[in-house]
């Protein structure tokens, strides 16, 4: 009878037990793994949506440090640490576990160094090597190869039995999942971020629209405000005097028209504020660089300025420091600041003295101009440099002045790389000071323009020509007002004047008889007077022919693209009359 012997079957019993326990345990630690991520990223997510208005750096702080106290609950037996890399080849700890209190040492990571605490530096070679020894200590946080922004570390407490052999390999894939976690939501926050910026950036682009939209709406209403207040005093007067039935006696007439005249100039004043105050807020303003003789424009400038002063009784104050005679600036543009401030200083002083005084410190000029007039209140002052602000004054009319003098005369001192300061104090008058470097860093090209300047508005019309060889003059002009004013008022004066609409029916008339002085208009119904300028300065027969630009073209270098073309001088519109007659006494 064969026996068997049952040793074999007890082994495979052990075996077999062995191979159920091992499978049981990777079972366990594999539940364990997935149990203790999806908790951590629970808690991220969860920090995440709770934080989600805190600036970036405020989150990261906030998820470096859930990571770190979700860690730490499931390997109790170590302190984790997020460090942060810097420059210089080191790295900066930025959160400790809280269930850990690190002991006192040195600020710079060592060999023996078991704990970590806030603000501690470690280098990063050591960080690098506790990340290839066995267990690793050391979890790059890493979006690329060559973008390591921080580090998890890991430090067994020397006090607890557990050492770092005791971190098993589910413990390593734990914490290296928890690196991949980590960065995929730092992701997340940095698009949230981006994503919150963005919005942020089109709420503020919304509300400057908005604002942008107000501002033009409140500028379009005090332009519109202003521009129709002198056009109704021109439509009215001119009206009443056109009606049938209404005849005024000759001093009433003349009342008339004066008001009519004055409305126009303010209405024209408004118009070239406008102008200007757009094309410097619209970065457009070219400035004129010239060397500019201060005495000699202040004489200028006084001489524009002296009739409406004598009008009201007032005594001029020029004060000129012998030191200052030369300035590089914009001399039509600093003209026109003296002039806005020196006729403001009129309007507001009913009696007294009205002054100029220029003076030089160090490097600028100051240009103050001071009156004895009756002073601005500190609580409007701050109101003075905004467009269309004028102050209630009972000395001055709402209709006198555009309100925009003031803003021009502040945004042209600073395209000089100056500044406009003002002193003033009730019933003791005002000082408004321009301060303007004395040079500009920029290449003067100074040139001598022959140019005729019309100084007072209201100088006399020339006297009448009764000679019978009086000069010819040809109005080339497409506007029916515009051309019978100019014939009319050039008839009187005593020159043989006509008129053509366009540039065919002028070459009509240079056919049969060559005029003296052409007075052309730029914009023709069938062509353009730079065209035509072209083509008679191209012909021998009319070369030398006399030919002025009279043209609506009213901006700063207009007249000089007019002169390049071939023109030999420029008018501008609204046509100045006495002007006029001075340029064709000239020419002819």
């Amino acid at each position: 009878m064969q026996q068997y012997s049952s040793l074999p079957e007890q082994n495979s019993q052990v075996d077999a037990t062995s191979t159920l326990l091992t499978t049981i345990e990777h079972l366990r630690d594999q539940l364990w793994l997935e149990s203790s991520l999806n908790q951590l990223q629970s808690c991220l997510n969860e920090c995440l949506m709770s934080n989600c208005s805190d600036n970036l750096q405020c989150l990261e702080s906030k998820i470096f440090q859930t990571l770190v106290n979700e860690l730490v609950k499931v390997l109790p037996s170590s302190q984790i640490a997020v460090a942060l890399t810097q420059k210089g080849g080191t790295a900066v700890v930025c959160c400790v576990s809280s269930a850990i209190v690190a002991l006192e040492s040195e600020d710079t990571y060592t060999d023996n160094l078991k704990y970590f605490k806030l603000d501690q530096v470690i280098y990063t070679q050591d960080l690098h090597l506790m990340a290839t020894q066995q267990p690793q200590l050391a979890f790059p946080i890493a979006a690329s190869l060559n973008d390591t922004f921080g580090w998890i570390i890991i430090a067994p407490q020397a006090t607890t039995t557990c050492d770092a052999k005791n971190i098993n390999t589910h413990k390593q894939q734990l914490l290296k999942s928890a690196v991949e976690r980590l960065i995929t939501i730092l992701v997340q926050v940095r698009r949230l971020q981006s994503l919150e910026q963005v919005c942020q950036h089109l709420e503020n682009y919304n509300q400057e629209l908005q604002r942008t939209n107000e501002l033009k709406n409140q500028f379009l209403a005090s332009t519109s405000h202003e521009i129709r207040t002198p056009l109704s005093s021109i439509l009215g007067f001119t009206h009443l005097l056109l009606a049938q039935g209404f005849d005024p006696d000759r001093e009433r007439h003349q009342e008339y028209l004066s008001i009519i005249q004055s409305s126009g100039k303010h209405l024209l004043a408004l118009i070239n504020d406008i102008l200007d105050l757009s094309k410097i807020e619209a970065n457009q303003m070219e400035v004129q660089w010239e060397t500019v003789d201060v005495p000699s424009l202040c004489r200028t400038v006084f001489a524009l300025v002296k009739e409406k002063a004598a009008n009201k009784g007032l005594k001029m104050v020029l004060e000129l420091d012998p030191d200052v005679t030369m300035l590089v600036a914009d001399s039509l543009r600093l003209k026109q600041m003296l002039l806005n401030l020196l006729f403001n200083a009129l309007k507001f002083t009913e009696s007294g003295s009205v002054g100029l005084q220029v003076k030089s410190y160090n490097d600028f000029v100051h240009f103050t101009v001071w009156d004895t007039g009756t002073g601005i209140p500190k609580e409007h002052q701050a109101e003075l440099f905004q467009p269309f602000s004028q102050i209630a004054n009972a000395l001055v009319g709402r209709d006198e002045g555009t309100g925009l003098g003031l803003a021009v005369t502040r945004k042209l001192a600073e395209l000089h790389s100056g500044y406009v300061e003002v002193e003033s104090e009730i019933n003791k008058g005002s000082r408004f000071k321009v301060v303007l470097p004395l040079k500009q860093c920029t290449n003067i090209e100074a040139e001598v323009k022959n140019q005729i300047i019309l100084e007072h508005p209201n100088c006399p019309i020339p006297e009448v020509i009764l000679s019978s060889n009086a000069p010819s003059v040809l109005i080339v002009e497409d506007d029916l007002p515009n051309a019978q004013m100019m014939q009319i008022y050039l008839g009187k004066l005593g020159y043989h004047v006509k008129w053509v609409k366009s540039a065919s029916e002028l070459w009509t008339v240079l056919d049969q008889d060559c005029p003296s002085i052409i007075l052309m208009d730029i914009y023709l119904p069938d062509s353009n007077g730079f065209n035509v300028i072209k083509q008679l300065r191209e012909n021998k027969k009319y070369k030398s022919l006399t030919v002025v630009a009279q043209t609506a073209m009213a901006m700063k270098g207009d007249r000089e693209t007019c002169i390049a073309a071939g023109f030999d001088e420029y008018i501008c519109k609204p046509i100045d009359l006495p002007l006029l007659a001075a340029l064709i006494s000239k020419y002819g």
